[in-house]
């Protein structure tokens, strides 16, 4: 039984309105939760991807600008 106090009057959800009730709350919980599962999973994945790229290519421009003659001190 789901018990509802808006304005003052008592509404009882009793049988099948309260499973109704019961489930659409978790479809709707599992939907959201899935949602933010997602959105986390897309934001790891693309610093991940991001840093992938970045350190090496980082690290390549640091010794292609160590190597280069234009910076070698004589």
């Amino acid at each position: 039984m789901i018990i509802i106090k808006r304005n003052g009057k008592v509404t009882a959800l009793r049988g099948w309105r309260a499973w109704l009730a019961l489930a659409a709350a978790f479809v709707s919980i599992a939907l959201g939760t899935a949602l933010l599962i997602l959105v986390l999973l897309g934001i790891a994945i693309t610093i991940g991807s991001l840093l992938l790229v970045a350190i090496p290519l980082a690290f390549l421009i640091a010794v292609v600008t160590a190597l280069s003659p234009s910076t070698r001190q004589r």
